[in-house]
């Protein structure tokens, strides 16, 4: 169809070029993610302290990161890092920081509107039995938002993972450059985004279904 061969690519071509690739996008994923709520629960946390002092560097921080595509900060961190420090620090490892680091700034809001979603009176209830700000978020707070919160993390999760393609733009081996490698070396380029494409589709349209799922387990627990 069109001129295209997609039998091209087969087991050992994957086995190759693609499965490594499609390892570290899954890698960076899980790190971008899990790092990200933790440094988006502290923000969050930050800015809903009500003492400017943390208020104030925690929205500087989120609403820049928000307001700055993820493709810039990733060069800005792969080219001037190793400017200040003195030496390469390497695609792989520049791309985790940056998607931690990025990242945290949408979770922060997620994490924000899910503890603002906890009625008042639960705060105060904790208050009432002596609890400090620590203890009400820890034992009452976070466990609750963090459960209405599932599903748009792993939304969320699921975004990070598409975005993970763009470190190709410093050289780091993930997916899309695992089928671009491969496209080149068997004269096969446009074949080889299109079965990216695929792959990327079937993935993040699975994953989304089954957030869809659990969505609708969770809401009818409620």
């Amino acid at each position: 169809m069109f001129g295209l061969d997609l039998t091209f690519l087969n087991w050992e071509i994957l086995s190759k070029f693609v499965i490594n690739g499609f390892l570290f996008s899954v890698q960076l994923t899980v790190i971008a993610t899990l790092g990200g709520i933790v440094l988006g629960t502290l923000l969050a946390l930050m800015r809903l302290s009500g003492k400017q002092v943390l208020v104030i560097p925690a929205t500087i921080y989120v609403n820049g990161m928000r307001s700055i595509p993820l493709v810039m900060v990733i060069l800005w961190f792969f080219l001037l890092v190793p400017t200040i420090i003195g030496r390469p620090i390497g695609a792989e490892l520049s791309a985790t920081i940056t998607f931690v680091a990025f990242e945290a700034a949408y979770f922060s809001e997620i994490v924000r509107a899910g503890i603002q979603s906890i009625s008042r009176g639960q705060v105060n209830a904790g208050r009432a039995l002596g609890m400090t700000y620590a203890q009400n978020m820890k034992l009452i707070i976070l466990p609750q938002a963090f459960r209405n919160m599932v599903p748009v993390l792993l939304t969320q999760t699921i975004i990070l993972f598409q975005d993970t393609s763009l470190v190709y733009a410093i050289g780091a081996y993930d997916l899309l450059k695992g089928f671009t490698t491969a496209g080149k070396i068997y004269g096969r380029p446009e074949e080889a985004y299109l079965l990216a494409a695929v792959v990327y589709f079937v993935l993040c349209y699975s994953l989304s279904y089954m957030v869809k799922r659990l969505n609708s387990r969770i809401a009818i627990i409620r």
